[in-house]
């Protein structure tokens, strides 16, 4: 049975309403969390970005039992991985045995802050491979360094370790960044209930290992008001191929998705109050093999949001 968990959004939503719909999806009987880490929100509509590990380490105090992912964090530009690896084992640490580490290779949004060139597909699976080997490295204690193509690490050691180290879990879309996940990864992360991808996941060296896939909904009374909203709020899920990860600054996204429509949305995001279209995009997932899928409420409503998952949604799949 596929388990379902909630996805935090740290593009909607600042740090204390995220801790608040983290303690209520572990009370209305969610089984994991992930959240999300980005410097910028994808469009201005969003309108919220804070940083994500001092939201991890709140979660730690107002939640007692489900897990923690990182979905996804890139390891490679932005924050140096040898600074990941200690924010990781603090997030651990404080989280133990409910903190999961999930990376990918990134968008230019979130990571050419510094002014630095946005990288080839070919080079980002490169820099993330060293990244994660250096975070693996450093969460064995003792003093360590590297010396490779991309990063180097000298005279390095974290003090502050948990007691088993997190899982690594890598997501991936295209056919290099999946065989990259299933060569290296301790689990699998995708936004899309595709199967295909995940079996080329596991013949690639992921077998059995957990596979996470998450989607977005607007749930409310009035189904026409929630397309409105995700509209407003989520356009950017309507883009297609790579946009997502090359376009620079929420100005970029803003005129991109003037070509996403409101049928686009409402073909592609559960909205409204039928229970049915939510059910099914869980049961999707499940049918693709997935183990654990994540939902995320666009908009407000929350409290209406959990409950009626409490009652409507979570029963079938517990």
């Amino acid at each position: 049975m596929i388990k379902v968990g909630y996805f935090l959004s740290c593009e909607e939503f600042g740090p204390l309403e995220l801790l608040r719909q983290g303690r209520m999806a572990e009370d209305a009987g969610f089984e994991g969390l992930w959240i999300s880490d980005h410097y910028h929100p994808w469009v201005e509509a969003q309108g919220e970005s804070p940083f994500v590990w001092s939201v991890i380490g709140g979660l730690s105090q107002v939640t007692q039992r489900i897990p923690v992912y990182t979905a996804v964090t890139c390891p490679t530009v932005r924050i140096h991985p040898a600074i990941l690896a200690q924010a990781t084992a603090t997030s651990a640490t404080m989280l133990p045995g409910r903190f999961g580490f999930g990376v990918g290779s990134g968008e230019a949004l979130n990571e050419h802050i510094f002014g630095d060139a946005w990288p080839s597909t070919d080079v980002r699976l490169e820099m993330l491979e060293e990244a994660i080997e250096i975070i693996r490295l450093l969460w064995e204690g003792d003093t360590k360094d590297y010396d490779g193509r991309y990063y180097m690490v000298e005279n390095a050691r974290i003090y502050t370790l948990p007691d088993e180290p997190p899982p690594i879990l890598v997501s991936g879309f295209g056919p290099k960044s999946i065989r990259f996940a299933g060569r290296i990864g301790d689990g699998y992360m995708n936004v899309a209930p595709d199967g295909e991808m995940l079996s080329l996941f596991r013949s690639s060296g992921g077998g059995d290992k957990p596979a996470h896939g998450a989607f977005k909904v607007c749930y409310g009374r009035d189904h026409d008001e929630c397309v409105r909203t995700a509209h407003r709020k989520w356009p950017n899920e309507g883009l297609p191929g790579e946009l997502a990860q090359v376009l620079p600054t929420p100005t970029h996204f803003e005129q991109a998705v003037e070509l996403v429509t409101e049928d686009m949305i409402s073909d592609s995001i559960p909205c409204g109050p039928d229970p049915e279209p939510h059910r099914e995009m869980i049961r999707q997932f499940e049918k693709a093999g997935y183990d654990e899928v994540y939902v995320q409420q666009i908009g407000t409503g929350h409290e209406e949001f959990f409950r009626f998952y409490k009652e409507e949604i979570l029963p079938e799949f517990h």
